[in-house]
């Protein structure tokens, strides 16, 4: 369980990026977290993970505080960032086996994941080389195989799909209901409405740092009073964004 309770966040004194955001991602549920670009999705998810301080409020997962326990806390999670590009020296096995001791899975069971994720995802012949040598969406591959290969309850994704092939895309999604449906927590940002509607249980959509709109597609399209797409409900309430 994810939850945000009051969170704000400023980079100035004179505007708040995420302005009193509260809301629960429930265990066994993929939570969908939608907006424009700049309105603060990043930043929340980096909140989220201890990457960004908080200004007010609390963070927690799984009932530990990302600000009064952050090392606790990071246990509760694995994240696919909003860029794949690090640990670029790093041969592809190498990252995997760091990420493995980091969150000590044991070898015998972190070698059978490796082998098998890294061929499921067709990069299996690829892990020897450096990851600098490995395109967007390569790199994009690594990063989730690093976050499945230590099975963590709570997975933060943001943008996942970025980059993927159709084929990749399809394992990563049907990888998102396994793991609700076995009782586990997905929260990760979109910029793919279609695949929103289709795959979240619920969805938030942020504007100006504020939740505008949360709850699941059809009670969304329900408080709109019209048979609107998602896409079309979110251009219709963000469209002073893009204007």
């Amino acid at each position: 369980m994810i939850e945000l309770k009051n969170v704000s966040k400023s980079f100035n004194k004179n505007k708040k990026v995420i302005d009193n955001i509260s809301l629960k991602v429930q265990d066994g549920e993929i939570f969908g977290f939608l907006g424009p670009n700049g309105v603060g999705k990043t930043t929340t998810i980096k909140m989220i993970t201890g990457i960004l301080e908080i200004d007010e409020g609390d963070i927690l997962l799984d009932q530990k505080s990302i600000r009064k326990d952050p090392v606790e806390a990071k246990k509760q999670f694995g994240l696919v960032p909003d860029s794949p590009d690090m640990f670029l020296n790093l041969k592809g096995i190498e990252y995997l086996n760091f990420i493995g001791e980091i969150y000590e899975v044991p070898m015998e069971i972190r070698n059978e994941r490796i082998i098998r994720l890294a061929k499921e995802f067709e990069i299996y012949n690829e892990l020897n080389d450096k990851i600098e040598s490995y395109s967007h969406g390569m790199r994009q591959k690594i990063v989730i195989i690093g976050v499945l290969l230590h099975n963590p309850k709570n997975w933060i994704l943001d943008e996942p799909m970025m980059g993927l092939d159709p084929r990749a895309s399809f394992i990563l999604k049907e990888k998102m209901k396994q793991h609700a449906k076995k009782g586990n927590t997905v929260f990760f940002s979109t910029h793919v409405l279609e695949v929103a509607e289709k795959l979240c249980d619920r969805i938030a959509i942020i504007k100006d740092g504020k939740i505008i709109l949360l709850g699941t597609y059809q009670e969304i399209r329900e408080a709109f009073q019209e048979n609107q797409s998602l896409e079309e409900i979110f251009m219709e309430i963000t469209k002073n964004e893009v204007e």
